[in-house]
């Protein structure tokens, strides 16, 4: 997976599992392409997409060219991201004008975030898209795709008052299996935190959290087809307050302490938080559950207070140190991510510095980091004072240069350390396989496929560009 996003740790543009409409071969399926942009909640919700179309027959394929629907799934969070989309549905629209002079049918589907801002929109600049639909309404995509097919091009991005979740169904466990030993699961959707400079809450609405029990029985049906590690998603996640059985509200840290209950279920992630949403018993879940990965992605965005309050952040540099300190006293070799903006609007020379210097003190293990650049429609974009774009550029090389010798020297740190790993797929070797460090670092061992799904414990032995290598310590667990 590639990152598309300061948001969660996910990818650029990935052919997902999805379904088709072509009967022509006389079989009863039909293909579909699903093209995934941004972060990990784009890849749950086509997942979800896919296994929700999977009821009216459709597979998945991972050739465009075969498909009978192509369904894009956007991001709206980087620079210029609605323009990209237009480009590759140009390239869509002509796919789509080739078939159909041989005679075969494709439709075209836009979902996601960009779906969600620019609705109408795509439909006038896109001739030959079928259907729009919303991040908050793909659970009616099977009905929009039926109505597209009738010659109606519909556009479905209000905001649903139904819950999705309970429309969607749970795939089947041979689908969950081939998907692997780890996934995603959505808990929590929106931000009520409106950061100046953020536009999930124009396009994902105000926080809204699913209920435990059916995070309870998503999570048990992963489990119960071989998947041995979850990670729980939101966009803030921390946020989280679902209701228990008898209405009560949840906390993450409650969640988490019933998810790490559930048998076969090894390991528990989360992201992406908030730093204002990390309470007691949630540091105290990474102190007591052994199931709680020690990694923890939780963005600052900025060194300095006054850009800070800029940004709408409402913490401080110091309240971060401090709840950074909280953290680790409980949970010593836990291993911090971070997210950063520079040449927000107004930053000076000292307001850059103040960021490198909390950079220096919480040493960071990973971090993402990127320039500040405006959205449509949120109060940064009007704010005075822009920062030039090669202040911005010089400003990010610095950071980078920083963050990338932190992250080298966390990965120096673990040669010679014995870790669990959890085998998740093969290498580029014959005879080997990749897994995830507790730190979710890629590590290389030699192994057998059969091994995919164990835990095993491994001696890190060096570093590479973006990886561990090691070699098996002692047999699998």
């Amino acid at each position: 997976m590639t990152q598309d996003s300061a948001l969660l740790q996910a990818p650029e543009a990935i052919p997902h599992e999805g379904p088709s409409d072509s009967l022509r071969d006389g079989s009863n399926s039909r293909k579909v392409f699903i093209k995934t942009y941004g972060c990990q909640m784009n890849v749950y919700d086509s997942t979800r997409m896919s296994d929700a179309l999977a009821r009216d027959g459709y597979e998945p394929t991972e050739d465009m060219e075969e498909a009978d629907l192509v369904l894009l799934n956007t991001c709206h969070i980087r620079e210029k991201a609605a323009e990209k989309v237009y480009s590759a549905l140009g390239r869509l629209r002509e796919m789509k004008k080739k078939k159909a002079a041989d005679g075969r049918e494709m439709m075209i589907g836009v979902a996601g975030c960009v779906a969600q801002a620019e609705g109408e929109e795509i439909l006038r600049r896109a001739p030959a898209v079928d259907v729009v639909i919303g991040p908050q309404t793909y659970h009616r995509l099977p009905e929009a795709l039926r109505l597209a097919q009738q010659g109606q091009r519909v556009v479905d991005t209000e905001y649903a008052i139904e819950d999705k979740f309970e429309h969607l169904p749970i795939a089947e466990s041979r689908r969950i299996r081939a998907r692997g030993v780890t996934a995603f699961l959505t808990v929590q959707e929106g931000c009520d935190k409106f950061c100046t400079f953020c536009v999930v809450p124009y396009t994902r609405g105000s926080e809204v959290s699913r209920p435990v029990s059916q995070i309870v029985e998503e999570a048990e049906k992963l489990a119960d087809s071989g998947v041995r590690e979850i990670t729980l998603l939101g966009q803030n996640v921390n946020a989280w307050h679902g209701a228990g059985s008898q209405g009560e509200a949840w906390s993450l840290g409650d969640l988490l302490y019933r998810l790490a209950e559930i048998p076969g279920l090894a390991r528990l992630r989360y992201t992406t938080s908030h730093p204002r949403d990390m309470d007691d018993r949630l540091i105290n879940a990474h102190r007591d559950l052994s199931a709680l990965m020690p990694y923890l992605h939780l963005p600052v965005q900025s060194g300095s207070d006054r850009i800070l309050k800029a940004m709408n952040r409402r913490h401080t540099a110091a309240e971060y140190l401090t709840l950074i300190e909280r953290i680790r006293t409980v949970r010593p070799d836990i291993a911090l991510s971070g997210d950063f903006i520079t040449g927000f609007p107004g930053e000076t020379d000292k307001d850059f510095e103040d960021t490198l210097r909390l950079v220096e003190e919480v040493r960071y293990a990973q971090a993402f980091s990127f320039k500040y650049s405006t959205r449509p429609g949120t109060p940064g974009a009007e704010l005075k004072d822009q920062v030039p774009e090669e202040i911005k550029a010089e400003r990010l090389e610095r950071l980078q240069m920083l963050l990338l010798k932190q992250q080298q020297e966390f990965a120096e740190s673990c040669i010679g350390k014995e870790i669990d790993l959890l085998l998740e797929k093969p290498g580029r070797m014959p005879e080997q396989l990749i897994g995830r460090s507790p730190w979710l670092q890629s590590v290389n061992v030699d192994a057998k496929a059969s091994q995919i799904g164990d835990i095993i414990k491994v001696r890190i032995t060096g570093t590479g560009t973006n990886s561990l290598f090691a070699e098996r310590a002692e047999a699998a667990v």
